[in-house]
């Protein structure tokens, strides 16, 4: 997927937003485990997951741009979705907690 193709599956996926259950195959029983893993599994990293929060937002160490060079699929990105992962400012990953 390109840029626009992610942006547009967060976007026309929204209603999918927090609904974990359907998600088949999960890497963990918990939703932030599962999209932690998942988006480790896609974009390999050496540093920690959460780089910065703010109230009840934290901040992931993967953007978009990155998601566009590791070739994310829409039902990847629709199990990020499931698992509460926002695509904030069209850019960078967050999760509310």
């Amino acid at each position: 997927m390109n840029r626009e193709e992610i942006i547009t599956a967060f976007e026309n996926h929204d209603d999918d937003y927090g609904s974990f259950d359907e998600i088949k195959g999960k890497l963990s029983t918990r939703p932030d485990i599962h999209a932690f893993i998942l988006l480790n599994l896609m974009v390999p990293g050496k540093t920690d997951m959460i780089t910065s929060s703010r109230d009840d937002e934290i901040y992931l160490d993967v953007d978009v741009d990155e998601l566009v060079e590791e070739n994310a699929t829409e039902n990847q990105i629709i199990d990020l979705i499931r698992c509460g992962v926002i695509l904030e400012d069209e850019e960078y990953l967050m999760m509310m907690v």
